[in-house]
């Protein structure tokens, strides 16, 4: 199992690194706004004033939603989230582990600890990857201060409700 889920990765990565190009003279902001699919994730970042943050030394593994991801949350959410920039941090900060974090290391992780402090689930099995209810889509985008990590989801802190961008 263990030598599919690295292929898995291989292949994985192969894609991003087609896809998204090498990136390791940029930062996590310049790929991410290098990339249309991430045009949402940039806004909220921005947003939440972590632009600084995100293109300091690090290093950074970052669970980036896609446009796509954003756009499925519940009607309102990500508004909600935007207007409230304690929240919006709460949700982003939810998605960056502190360290670089490749694919092939995954495997062996159950969790990971968010910069927001609360722990993100992860299970690799047969389907790939998840990080908690997300399936992680494509792996191991460099950056000059971590990697990136393309998540089919926005995952939500387990403190936060859903539907309402309010906490416990």
């Amino acid at each position: 199992m263990r030598h599919t889920l690295r292929t898995l990765f291989a292949g994985a990565a192969l894609a991003a690194l087609l896809t998204f190009g090498t990136a390791s003279a940029q930062t996590i902001v310049d790929v991410a706004a290098a990339n249309p699919d991430f045009s949402t994730l940039v806004t909220a970042v921005t947003e939440a004033g972590l632009v600084d943050t995100l293109n300091s030394d690090g290093p950074f593994t970052v669970f980036a939603p896609t446009n796509e991801a954003f756009a499925a949350l519940p009607e309102g959410q990500l508004q909600a989230l935007l207007a409230n920039k304690e929240q919006l941090v709460a949700v982003l900060t939810y998605h960056v582990v502190a360290g670089r974090v490749m694919a092939a290391d995954v495997v062996g992780l159950n969790s990971a600890a968010s910069v927001q402090g609360e722990p993100i689930a992860i299970h690799a099995g047969a389907d790939g990857v998840m990080v908690n209810d997300a399936h992680v889509t494509a792996t191991d985008i460099e950056a000059s201060n971590g990697v990136i990590h393309v998540i089919d989801k926005v995952i939500l802190p387990p403190s936060m409700t859903m539907g309402t961008g309010t906490s416990n």
